[in-house]
């Protein structure tokens, strides 16, 4: 016998706009729902039941590996063996449109703590051990790499191996890209357990993507992008997010927005740049742009685009409006600067007075390769952030560089003892802070 998780638990939550019989009768499936049917993991072993998300969780991350869960289930299962309703009035979608979809996407939002320091989905830089890293370090909340949907659905390895998560990794969102409704459907059924958000990628601006027809390419087909949206929407049990770029034409971003905003999109992350605009350190962002769409549209909206500093968050989200800002580029260089740590490259553009933080790359690389010895990823993932949290230190010792490049096999003894070299060499590049932020951050970690 398969049991199944509650689907109503959200929508009969108390809510003022839920009166009268329509708010008893409501009430009644909930405490029914909830009293009556329990979740149990994917396996071919009973165990235990489990009767509320949060216990879900914790059986999930029980075990030593704290994605073994996942990677067991996610490898032997299909879609349809993964936790469905067994009683439900269907995805809250189905039934609320209008002002309570709007209601239900502010109330799934703040139900998460309305996190505004958020690491960007970035293509094999955005996984779990770096996630947790940036999240130690003030970030509030986390995408995935984006993930191929057929591929996904289709193949164990890719599954097992790109998709990786922990109790602790939460708030996430997990991206896809894709083109065909369906498809998408059935990979995003395999990660709504695990995630807070199933994320559309309509921003990708890459050749890969307009080869696979995906990501900002669809910009060009919105009745395709809604049919996506549409899907998710009304088949899932989670909220569908976007995240999208800007048309050249301000008033063509608008109506995207609410184009996506009435096919069931509950939150949208705005990258302000057009999808020619692939340069971010040499093409700025757009932020009237995002400020229009946040005018524009009723849902939570994210903004994207030039975050240096824990400064561009608080101008950003001043000029934008936004609910949330994400960072990429300077996360991997920097995981740190959500706790109000800068580069050296920043230093020098502050109005303020900065000191050494105490804190290095090193330091970061070193605990990067702690959590990866506990979350295990592909090797290429590894190189790629050692590279880039490492960047300042090789352009002084480039023969270090060198050797690492020269390895086609990486261990974790080598990639320590690498590090050690680096500071034997008297090299440290260190991460700066503003006076008036030191105690707190080392008091707290970040400010």
């Amino acid at each position: 016998m398969r049991f199944s998780r509650p689907s109503i638990t959200f929508l009969c939550r108390k809510n003022s706009s839920l009166e009268g019989p329509l708010s008893t009768f409501f009430s009644l499936l909930y405490r029914i729902n909830n009293r009556s049917f329990m979740a149990t993991p994917i396996t071919q072993t009973p165990t235990p039941p489990v009767d509320s998300q949060e216990n879900l969780d914790d059986l999930i991350c029980s075990d030593v590996s704290h994605s073994c869960f996942l990677e067991q289930h996610l490898s032997s299962s299909s879609s349809s063996d993964l936790p469905s309703p067994s009683f439900s009035l269907g995805s809250p979608s189905r039934c609320l449109n209008g002002e309570w979809r709007i209601e239900r996407a502010w109330a799934h939002w703040k139900k998460l703590g309305q996190p505004k320091f958020i690491v960007a989905p970035m293509v094999d830089n955005s996984e779990l051990p770096f996630r947790m890293l940036c999240r130690k370090y003030g970030a509030e909340a986390a995408y995935t790499p984006m993930l191929h949907s057929r591929i996904f659905s289709e193949t164990e390895k890719y599954r097992t191996q790109e998709f990786t998560t922990c109790k602790e990794d939460r708030p996430l969102f997990v991206q896809f890209c894709a083109n065909d409704p369906d498809i998408l459907l059935e990979a995003a059924r395999m990660v709504e357990p695990f995630c807070d958000y199933v994320d559309i990628n309509l921003g990708c601006p890459q050749r890969i993507a307009k080869r696979g027809n995906y990501g900002a390419f669809l910009m060009d087909n919105l009745p395709v992008i809604k049919s996506l949206v549409e899907k998710l929407a009304v088949n899932l049990n989670v909220p569908v997010s976007c995240k999208i770029r800007i048309f050249p034409n301000l008033q063509d971003t608008v109506s995207y927005a609410r184009m996506l905003e009435e096919a069931g999109c509950s939150l949208l992350a705005v990258h302000g740049r057009t999808r020619d605009e692939k340069d971010g350190k040499k093409i700025r962002a757009d932020w009237n742009a995002i400020k229009a769409v946040k005018s524009a549209v009723r849902i939570p909206v994210l903004a994207n685009g030039n975050i240096r500093h824990m400064d561009d968050v608080h101008s950003c989200l001043e000029a934008t409006g936004a609910d949330g800002v994400l960072s990429a580029e300077t996360l991997l260089e920097n995981p740190a600067l959500f706790s109000g740590y800068r580069t050296a490259d920043w230093e020098d553009g502050s109005d303020d007075s900065m000191v050494d933080a105490g804190l290095d790359q090193a330091d970061l690389c070193i605990e990067y390769l702690k959590l990866c010895e506990r979350y295990p990823v592909p090797w290429r993932m590894i190189r790629s952030h050692v590279h880039k949290m490492l960047g300042d230190w090789f352009r002084i010792q480039p023969h270090v560089r060198a050797d690492l490049n020269a390895q086609s096999i990486l261990t974790s003894e080598f990639l320590y003892d690498m590090v050690n070299r680096l500071k034997e060499l008297g090299t440290r590049v260190p991460l700066y802070t503003k006076v008036s932020d030191a105690g707190r951050i080392s008091a707290n970690g970040h400010i």
